[in-house]
């Protein structure tokens, strides 16, 4: 009888900590889950961001706006400079971070 109460004791210790570590590998999972799709997705932003830039690496368009952007002006345009104009041109362009 002592050694069936033993074995039960020793059952029950066994079963709880099974549970638990199981209950803690669910949770580790599944945040480390979340953060490795939070880096796919991120991922997937450069890619789409790289193919954009090379998608439009050559339309006038966007090299006439790449040129505005470092303070180019076109032949038949007047340059009309504000004296408190900022130094950097950083209100007209969008900067645009390639990965």
């Amino acid at each position: 009888m002592i050694l069936t109460s033993l074995l039960a004791g020793l059952g029950i210790v066994q079963l709880s900590f099974q549970l638990i570590n199981t209950g803690y590998r669910s949770v580790s999972w599944t945040r480390q889950t979340a953060e490795a799709q939070a880096n796919i997705r991120g991922l997937e932003r450069d890619v789409q961001v790289l193919q954009d830039a090379e998608t439009n690496a050559n339309t006038p368009g966007y090299l006439r706006e790449l040129a505005r952007c470092q303070g180019f002006v076109g032949a038949d345009e007047r340059i009309v400079v504000s004296p408190d104009a900022p130094e950097s041109p950083g209100e007209n362009c969008k900067a645009l971070r390639l990965p």
